[in-house]
């Protein structure tokens, strides 16, 4: 934060009214063909010695150039050198133009445009309602929520807060810096609600801390207003979807994006790949990728990780390889997906060789990128070189990348290196249920009922709790949610009969209860059956088979990662039922199609 508050007294807000420099400046002509900052450095040396250094054409056109959408940070360094160079820059437009710059730089540099705006305020220039919107913008973009709460401070000071442009940048602004109490507070502000601006903001701040049910009821909201839904809006509600594995309401969108002529967009139809993955629909996703005119980096990223998150890890492979002949230069986005594709299905060899060939990118690693290597090595059987892997990486380890060694351990049966990952894991994170419920699981499998009783004991007294089962299935436009064991739907008794149906049904061609993760000492085979019975997969996969008619892909998804029993049980469905079911669990899609699942029981 600058050292000079923001808070200091403002000047009242007047229009703005720029100097009038002289219609021409002899090095004007030029400034266009300079391409880099070397050349505009050349000719800015040329004028200052002339004596026309501070000049307000020259000096407008200097700023201009080297904050326009795309510039390079050095040429936003450069105009700051420029400007703070003049002796009492009075221009309005002078520091409007910094400030927009800044707003578009990739951190937003809250910090810096903040010192620019206390300037302005010591030198009397009075800020306008652009200078507000730029400001916002970049306290937004770099998540500075202190710096935006004292922009709006001077907002309200100079009366500027309510006007129809800053309004719905305030919104953004708390939005972005997770402020959602805020951001409702300013979106309560806007005249009768009818701004998509607005909505826009509130329906991306939804979407972007996870509550994807909200950003669908404002969308509602403003259809039923009249508002017209912009490339932003539809972006953002297509996140919406694939967070909710809304398929139906997503090829809604879809069909609207067609008819409003969005179908052309690149941001659009990369976010129509996205939802349509998440959604488990990835035939939907490669039609509108192969329809694409052009295809930004992004694009590429998105359909690579589609393909990799439904274990068509070769696809993924072989459509990375395509994007570098087209010139494509992967990011750190594009590597996740090709990781995962080989995490995914088994290509530890070639996960490997794709690792190691990010630095010739000049891409670092990320703790995901890690985290993959991680689940490449563990999947596998190299737990050993994992832990030796993760131990020795050049950043802290997470207690998310020691998780994903411990699951593999209780996978394997590892219980000792299991014992060591656990511990490591209570150093950074000693509150999350699922740790303890993993190794007390492996304690029990491995006949260790002592260390079992320990480590349950030690969960009771942390007060960790593990996340239950919560599975949905979307039918007829409408998200039905089931929860392990649990009444909570309205129709869950049917569900339930339902499932009592289906099972006897399995148990005529071979289906048996899997219960090899039910750790109980005291309970029988039956028991430990009975336990497994009414999964909240089960109950949505019976709720689809009792509410859909026969044939009709069924689309599931959970919290976690689907259980051994119930991948058996959707394999025989698939299979006695003649029924496609696509489930989405924690860490990939399931296909089960004719008794047999995409993964190669490989997950």
């Amino acid at each position: 934060m600058s050292s000079s508050p923001l808070t200091a007294t403002p000047t009242p807000l007047l229009p703005a009214k720029s100097k009038s420099p002289p219609s021409h400046h002899p090095l004007l002509p030029h400034l266009p063909h300079c391409t880099s900052l070397r050349a505009l450095a050349q000719l800015h040396a040329a004028a200052v010695k002339s004596g026309l250094g501070a000049h307000p054409a020259l000096v407008t056109r200097l700023l201009t150039l080297c904050t326009e959408q795309g510039a390079a940070p050095a040429h936003l360094e450069y105009a700051r050198q420029v400007f703070d160079r003049i002796p009492s820059p009075g221009d309005v437009v002078w520091y409007n133009t910094l400030l927009r710059g800044y707003a578009r730089s990739a951190d937003g540099a809250a910090e810096e445009a903040a010192r620019v705006f206390v300037r302005m305020l010591e030198e009397g220039v009075a800020p306008d309602t652009y200078t507000f919107v730029s400001l916002l913008k970049a306290c937004a973009a770099a998540r500075a929520g202190e710096e935006g709460r004292q922009a709006h401070g001077v907002a309200v000071k100079t009366g500027a807060a309510d006007h129809e442009y800053v309004l719905p940048t305030l919104i953004n602004m708390y939005a972005e810096c997770g402020d959602a109490r805020s951001a409702h507070v300013m979106f309560g502000r806007v005249p009768d609600g009818d701004c998509v601006v607005s909505y826009n903001a509130m329906i991306t701040a939804a979407v972007r801390s996870s509550r994807p049910g909200e950003a669908l009821v404002l969308f509602r909201e403003m259809q039923a207003k009249g508002l017209k839904p912009t490339s932003i809006t539809v972006t953002s509600v297509l996140s919406a979807c694939a967070l909710l594995g809304a398929l139906e309401l997503g090829r809604w969108i879809h069909e609207y994006v067609r008819k409003a002529g969005l179908d052309s967009l690149v941001k659009v139809n990369t976010a129509l790949i996205d939802m349509y993955g998440k959604c488990g629909s990835l035939e939907d996703a490669i039609d509108v990728f192969q329809g694409m005119e052009s295809r930004d980096r992004q694009a590429w990223s998105v359909m690579i990780v589609a393909y990799a998150n439904h274990s068509y890890g070769r696809e993924a492979i072989s459509l990375f390889e395509e994007m570098k002949k087209q010139g494509i230069k992967p990011d750190a986005v594009t590597f996740l997906g090709v990781l995962y594709a080989c995490s995914h299905s088994g290509m530890v060899s070639e996960g490997l060789q794709y690792f190691d060939s990010m630095r010739e990118y000049g891409i670092v690693p990320g703790i995901k990128h890690y985290g993959c290597v991680t689940d490449l090595l563990a999947r596998s059987g190299q737990l050993e070189k994992a832990y030796q892997f993760i131990d020795e990486l050049p950043i802290k380890p997470t207690a998310i990348l020691w998780r994903t060694l411990l699951s593999a351990c209780g996978s394997h049966g590892a219980v000792d290196l299991g014992k060591r990952v656990f511990e490591r894991i209570l150093e950074l994170d000693d509150t999350h249920g699922g740790d303890y419920v993993i190794f007390s699981n492996l304690c029990a499998n491995t006949g260790e009922w002592e260390e079992m009783n320990r480590v349950r004991k030690l969960m009771n007294e942390k007060g960790a709790v593990k996340v239950p089962g919560c599975s949905s299935i979307e039918i007829d436009n409408r998200v039905h949610e089931f929860f392990a064991g649990d009444g909570r739907h309205p129709q869950s008794q049917d569900a339930c009969r339902m499932v009592d149906e289906v099972i006897e049904q399995l148990k005529l061609v071979g289906y048996v209860p899997n219960t090899s993760q039910v750790f109980h000492v005291q309970m029988g085979e039956e028991e430990k059956a009975t336990s497994l019975r009414y999964h909240s997969e089960k109950l949505a996969i019976s709720f689809g088979l009792l509410n859909t008619s026969p044939g009709t892909t069924l689309r599931v998804v959970k919290n976690l990662r689907v259980c051994p029993d119930c991948h058996s049980m959707a394999k025989l469905v698939s299979m006695l039922f003649n029924r496609r079911i696509i489930l989405r669990d924690l860490n990939r899609f399931h296909h089960f199609e004719d008794g047999v699942c995409s993964c190669g029981d490989y997950w």
